[in-house]
């Protein structure tokens, strides 16, 4: 058995990691040397295909973050099965920022989307079989949020796939939409 403790400092360990590593690649090349003003703000306004990508990241793993934060439950220790499911979702989310950069450089090629949804899409399915495996999971409107919120994750990175085929410069914009997730699961939760 591992203790709650030591998971949950790992996990906020790693998430912190990894969206500090994010902004990384949103940065000017070293040897750029600006002769004026003009010259810095275009380089900052060419980094804009990278702060896309790195604000959406930053977004995903933020909110990853609080939803699997805000899943109770009453077992303070877990079993090997359920670790093992945790450490695959924390490799998955180190893969954030590789797969954001991949698309900061390469958006404009549709497998460069693949890889970020994918990623995604497999963030999505673990945490859901880890919500199955939670011991003693406290039930109520949190765990519906979480499940609405890892829906949505799951759906926008299923439609920015999609819409690669068609516009791969275009398709990180659907993981936008998940910014909207807090609203969009306490007016689920209202109407419910």
């Amino acid at each position: 058995m591992y203790p709650r403790a030591r998971l949950d400092a790992l996990g906020d360990a790693v998430f912190g990691v990894a969206m500090t590593l994010l902004v990384l690649d949103v940065r000017l090349p070293e040897e750029f040397h600006p002769r004026d003003a003009d010259e810095l703000v275009q380089a900052l306004l060419g980094l804009v295909p990278k702060f896309l990508p790195y604000v959406v990241s930053f977004g995903v793993l933020g909110l990853r973050w609080l939803a699997s934060i805000q899943v109770r439950s009453h077992g303070e220790m877990f079993g090997r099965k359920y670790v093992h499911w945790w450490l695959f979702y924390l490799l998955l989310i180190t893969c954030v920022p590789f797969t954001a950069t991949v698309v900061g450089r390469f958006a404009n090629f549709a497998p460069a989307i693949w890889l970020y949804g994918g990623n995604t899409i497999l963030i999505c399915a673990v945490a859901f079989r880890l919500m199955a495996l939670t011991p003693d999971i406290e039930r109520g409107d949190h765990l519906r949020r979480r499940y609405a919120s890892l829906m949505l994750l799951m759906v926008t990175s299923m439609l920015a796939i999609a819409l690669s085929f068609v516009s791969p410069r275009q398709a990180l914009w659907a993981l936008v939409l998940n910014f909207a997730a807090p609203v969009i699961s306490r007016s689920g939760l209202k109407s419910g």
